[in-house]
């Protein structure tokens, strides 16, 4: 079809293509390899694009009834992606999505061309750079992945430099190419966000305000990880009596996910019965137990109340397969008390121990999972013995400050090695 660009603009010279089309393409392949990022991916496709497919480019990726246009400027520099919240069936864009095949326009100079190549380039802006390339051949060609088009390329030819058959049939081959890493890197955003709102939402949005206390959480997501992390955190009760949690459910992804979100429901559940931490994992164990055995939970949970004479808070805890929380004095010294109970969910009705603990005004107690302690440096494992030797430094410091420090020195040891999810979750008594 002929189409008329607006405002005559010379062509600007092509360079010499790569010694043949498989150089080229090989090309593509490799610098396009690996990419998991949506935008590096279009830049990094526009810019091979150009000048072997084309003077100029524009790359759109469709996205329901819309669709966002990437392009650079005709110095190369990246321009805001535009998004189209509606594209007409009918137009040459909305045929490449329908059916996927190459749409090619022959324009000439003249008025109301504009319509016809808005049909490739339905944005005002963009429109108006492609014009500067008239008389020009405009080339859209579907990028196709999985069986549908997830998007195209258009290729803006200036005057005298015509598409042959032969390429349309190398920049479907480019096509092909992007699309395919395109279609990987917005399947890979697309995970990591349903992951992130995932483990967002099997956490508190925020943490309650306990009188007479202070507390603190951190979550950490494992490194070069998209499964849905297992460890969890939790405070609820009312004034006077709280429950605080920590705990980690074995598994990743979805599975973990479920398991996360019904063991936090049945130990809310559960406490409003019977606020004993004991109580509670025999009850999270019986539910766990009679859905399904091989899935298992580890918790520590502790039950803070007024201390009986008004000076301080009493802790009662107990734990399931998990460490004792550690608790930090105003002087410096960290204890441990000492507590065993069989992980939630792989026998049934189990019964599980508790351990009081006095906080008075400037003590604090942190409860943590294993990111912290398995966490593998160069010299070994993080370890308890190293978590329990880094607290006493920070007597009466805040809560927030306590995660902090943890977080930061577990990092360190780490030295940019991965790590599984890391939950901690900090008490000090006395706002």
């Amino acid at each position: 079809m002929d189409v008329a660009l607006g405002p005559a603009g010379g062509p600007v010279p092509r360079p010499t293509r790569p010694s043949g089309e498989s150089a080229f393409l090989l090309d593509v392949s490799r610098q396009l390899a690996g990419s998991l990022n949506v935008r590096r991916t279009v830049l990094r496709a526009l810019r091979l694009a150009v000048p072997v497919l084309g003077d100029w480019a524009v790359l759109a990726l469709f996205d329901g009834c819309g669709v966002t246009l990437s392009a650079c400027d005709t110095d190369g520099a990246p321009l805001a992606p535009v998004h189209v919240p509606r594209l007409a069936e009918d137009s040459a864009l909305g045929r490449i999505r329908r059916a996927g095949r190459p749409e090619l326009l022959h324009s000439t100079p003249g008025a109301g061309s504009a319509a016809g190549l808005a049909g490739l380039i339905p944005d005002a802006d963009l429109l108006a750079i492609a014009a500067g390339f008239g008389p020009a051949e405009v080339l859209g060609v579907g990028l196709t992945a999985r069986g549908s088009a997830v998007g195209a390329l258009i290729a803006v030819r200036g005057a005298g430099q015509g598409y042959t058959q032969a390429d349309v049939a190398l920049a479907e081959e480019f096509a092909r190419h992007a699309a395919v890493t395109l279609d990987a890197a917005r399947l890979y955003e697309e995970r990591r966000h349903v992951v992130a709102t995932l483990q967002a939402s099997l956490r508190p949005p925020e943490l309650p305000a306990v009188p007479g206390l202070r507390v603190a959480a951190c979550y950490r997501t494992a490194q070069e990880r998209l499964d849905i992390g297992g460890d969890f955190y939790d405070v609820h009760g009312v004034p006077g009596d709280v429950s605080v949690v920590v705990g980690d459910v074995c598994g990743k992804g979805v599975e973990a996910a479920v398991l996360t979100g019904k063991a936090r429901q049945t130990i809310k559940t559960a406490a409003r019965f019977d606020r004993s931490p004991a109580a509670i994992l025999a009850a999270l164990n019986d539910v766990l137990y009679a859905d399904r055995p091989d899935r298992f939970v580890t918790v520590a949970c502790a039950r803070l109340r007024p201390a009986p004479d008004g000076a301080g808070t009493l802790a009662t805890i107990a734990v399931a397969g998990h460490p004792a929380p550690l608790v930090l004095r105003g002087d410096g010294s960290v204890e441990e008390p000492v507590l065993f109970g069989t992980l939630a969910g792989v026998l049934p009705e189990l019964r599980y121990e508790e351990a009081a603990v006095l906080l008075r005004p400037g003590d604090a107690m942190l409860l943590y999972t294993d990111g912290v302690y398995e966490a593998r440096g160069r010299d070994g494992l993080f370890g308890q013995e190293r978590l329990r030797a880094l607290l006493p430094p920070y007597a009466g410091a805040s809560p927030e400050t306590l995660c902090e420090v943890v977080e930061r020195r577990v990092l360190e040891h780490l030295d940019g090695r991965g790590h599984d999810d890391i939950a901690l979750l900090a008490v000090r008594c006395g706002e």
